[in-house]
C-alpha cells in the first residue's frame, strides 16, 4: 500500500545523511500515519552515491521508501515539484517536505500531520521565527539572511506568516492540485515562498507550528548567493 502520506526528501549529494534521515522518518511515520505512508527520495544524479544508497533502501523496505531517479541536477523546485507529481499520482493524501541534511527533526513529522489531519489546516508550515520556534549553529550573518528574506517576502507580498523561505511543510494534497503545480517557476529557496504564497491567494488555511532548525553536521550547504538573488527578483514577480 503507497499509503497516503508521502513524504518528499529532495537530494544532491546527501550520502552522509540520507540514511539516517530515511530511518528515522520511517519510524516516526509508522506511528503517526498508520493508514500507510511513502518516503520518496528524489535524487538529482548525485555523484557521491546518494542514490545508490536509497535504492539500497528501498530494497529493504518496499512500499515504505521509493526512489526517483533524475538525470541532472535542476534546482529544488523541480525536484520537489516531480515529487509532488509522483505523490499525487499515487494517491497521496497529505504531501511534505523536508531537508534530507538533518537539519529538519522527523519527529515533527507529527506534528506537522497532526495540524493538517487533525486540524482545520489545509498547509501547515515548521516554522523558525514563531514562539517556540528557533535555529541553532548558525552565525549571525546566516540568520540575518534568513530573517532578512522571511521580512522582505513578507512585506512585498503583504502576508503575516513569519518563517516563509522555510522547506518543512505539510500539505493537504488538494491544495497542490489547486495551485496549478507546472507554471511555478522558482527554481531554488523561492520556491518556498511561491508555494505559500500560492496557497494563501487560492484561499487555504496556513498554521505555523514551531521548530528548531539545526544546522547540517555533514556535508556542504547548497545555498549560495545566486539563489538567494533569484529570491529578491522573482518575489515582487509574484504579486504580478
Amino acid at each position: 500500500m503507497a499509503g497516503d502520506a508521502w513524504l518528499i526528501l529532495p537530494t544532491f549529494n546527501e550520502a552522509e545523511n540520507i540514511e539516517a534521515v530515511v530511518e528515522r522518518a520511517r519510524e516516526v511515520l509508522a506511528a503517526a500515519a498508520p493508514e500507510g505512508f511513502r518516503v520518496l527520495v528524489v535524487d538529482d544524479g548525485s555523484p557521491d552515491g546518494t542514490g545508490a544508497i536509497a535504492d539500497r533502501l528501498a530494497a529493504a523496505h518496499p512500499g515504505e521508501v521509493a526512489v526517483l531517479h533524475r538525470d541532472r541536477r535542476e534546482g529544488l523546485g523541480p525536484a520537489y515539484l516531480a515529487g509532488f507529481a509522483r505523490a499525487l499520482d499515487g494517491g497521496a493524501a497529505f504531501v511534505f517536505e523536508m531537508d534530507a541534511d538533518g537539519s529538519h527533526d522527523p519527529a515533527d513529522l507529527a506534528r506537522l500531520l497532526a495540524a493538517v489531519r487533525d486540524g482545520d489546516a489545509d498547509l501547515a508550515l515548521g516554522s523558525r521565527y514563531v514562539p517556540g520556534g528557533g535555529v541553532t549553529d548558525w552565525g549571525p550573518l546566516r540568520r540575518l539572511v534568513s530573517r532578512g528574506g522571511s521580512w522582505y517576502a513578507r512585506r512585498v507580498l503583504g502576508l503575516q506568516i513569519r518563517d516563509l523561505t522555510g522547506g518543512f511543510k505539510c500539505f493537504r494534497a488538494t491544495v497542490l492540485r489547486a495551485i496549478d503545480l507546472p507554471t511555478v517557476r522558482s527554481v531554488g529557496y523561492a520556491f518556498q515562498v511561491e508555494l505559500t504564497y500560492r496557497a494563501i491567494r487560492a484561499g487555504f488555511r496556513v498554521v505555523e507550528i514551531p521548530i528548531t532548525f539545526r544546522d547540517r553536521a555533514l556535508g556542504r550547504s547548497k545555498m549560495s548567493w545566486r539563489i538567494a538573488a533569484e529570491a529578491v527578483w522573482l518575489v515582487p514577480r509574484l504579486r504580478r
